[in-house]
């Protein structure tokens, strides 16, 4: 099924509960507050199928293959979406093929499959199955494998032998992560700030990006992966998953499929989704953005977020010829796109921005956007 690994684990309470409610009540959640609210389901994975006594632990790769230099008007998108489908959309199907086969083998046997959408600790689950340990970035390590994975569950009300925990950790010293992380997202090692993280704040984030880590977003149009990137663990050679496709298709039926995908404006056949034009981003609506990133992990941030952070990028990039995006960013009718495009046109600075801010400060209504533009204003006046 392309599964790179699995372990099994009793189904039982875990004791980074402690540390997950920790993690909650220091705020480092950000936005995210389904995990206040479902705080109570992590504590045991019968939560999630009453019952469960076993659970199998899953990784399954995404491409691993070196990034390609991100030049100036293209947005960086972190690793696991260079395949351009949702990852849900993979790894459930196979969760599925799995349940079936327990219950075919057990028919007394309930089975659920899950991959971040139920309240796990799939990370604590997984080192419990011996997949590896948590990095000092938090993510999963492996050994063999690094860390860029998936990792998805398949609980069960049936005993399994299970595997040993992966007790020890090889991460010793290092710190490459802690130091290379832009905006500073770990107060201590294992510690994540989620507020501060450039996944969280591309993604999960519906607000504006705060104007203190806006310069730290680099070129990241859509996630994150340096603290993989510098994590020595993630040097050596490993398989690449690009081959791996949803229910595992034969690689004649994905290079068929690849031919009859149109390349556009915002995807050259070259690249795919490993980079983004970020002004083709200012000139569609919502029904073309539907269109054209519904089935992809990029739908999650929806158009407000993804032109929101494009329009970040192109400040930090600070080329003149992005001014005619940004501008038509300042009429846009999402005030979190109009707010951004005004921090941006701020940053690049010039003649034509500052007469785009003046005119878009003279109709603007939401306090916010107002805000925006007037600091935007004041640094282009100084």
């Amino acid at each position: 099924m392309g599964f790179s690994q699995f372990g099994i684990t009793p189904a039982v309470s875990l004791s980074g509960y402690s540390d997950l409610v920790a993690w909650i009540h220091s705020g480092y959640a950000g936005e995210m507050g389904y995990f206040s609210q479902r705080q109570q389901a992590y504590q045991h994975p019968d939560g999630v199928l009453e019952g469960a006594k076993s659970i199998i632990a899953l990784a399954y790769p995404y491409d691993t293959a070196q990034a390609a230099p991100c030049s100036n008007g293209l947005g960086r998108i972190a690793k696991y979406v260079w395949s351009g489908v949702d990852y849900h959309d993979i790894i459930h199907p196979k969760l599925k093929q799995l349940c079936k086969l327990i219950t075919h083998e057990s028919p007394t046997s309930k089975a659920r499959g899950v991959v971040d959408t139920a309240p796990l600790m799939e990370r604590e689950i997984a080192k419990q199955a011996g997949l590896g340990w948590q990095g000092k970035n938090t993510l999963l390590l492996n050994k063999h494998k690094g860390s860029y994975f998936f990792l998805a569950c398949v609980l069960c009300n049936t005993d399994l032998p299970h595997n040993n925990s992966h007790d020890a950790t090889h991460c010793g010293t290092c710190r490459a992560c802690l130091d290379a992380c832009p905006t500073d997202a770990f107060p201590t090692p294992g510690v994540l700030d989620a507020s501060r993280c450039i996944s969280y704040l591309t993604i999960e984030h519906r607000s504006p990006i705060p104007v203190e880590l806006r310069e730290g977003i680099g070129n990241w149009l859509y996630g994150c992966d340096v603290c993989q990137e510098v994590c020595p663990w993630n040097r050596k050679p490993t398989r690449d998953a690009s081959h791996i496709t949803p229910n595992n298709q034969p690689q004649a039926s994905v290079d068929q499929q690849s031919a009859e995908l149109e390349p556009t404006e915002l995807e050259p056949e070259s690249q795919r989704f490993e980079h983004i034009e970020l002004t083709a981003l200012f000139k569609i609506n919502d029904e073309q953005f539907r269109q054209r990133f519904r089935k992809t992990p990029l739908w999650r941030a929806r158009r407000r977020g993804v032109l929101r952070n494009a329009a970040i990028v192109l400040g930090n990039q600070m080329q003149t010829d992005s001014i005619p995006a940004l501008t038509r960013g300042l009429v846009d009718t999402e005030p979190l796109v109009r707010g951004a495009s005004a921090w941006a046109l701020g940053k690049i600075g010039g003649a034509a921005a500052t007469l785009a801010l003046e005119m878009q400060l003279k109709r603007e209504h939401d306090p916010v956007v107002t805000s925006e533009l007037d600091d935007a204003l004041s640094i282009l006046k100084r």
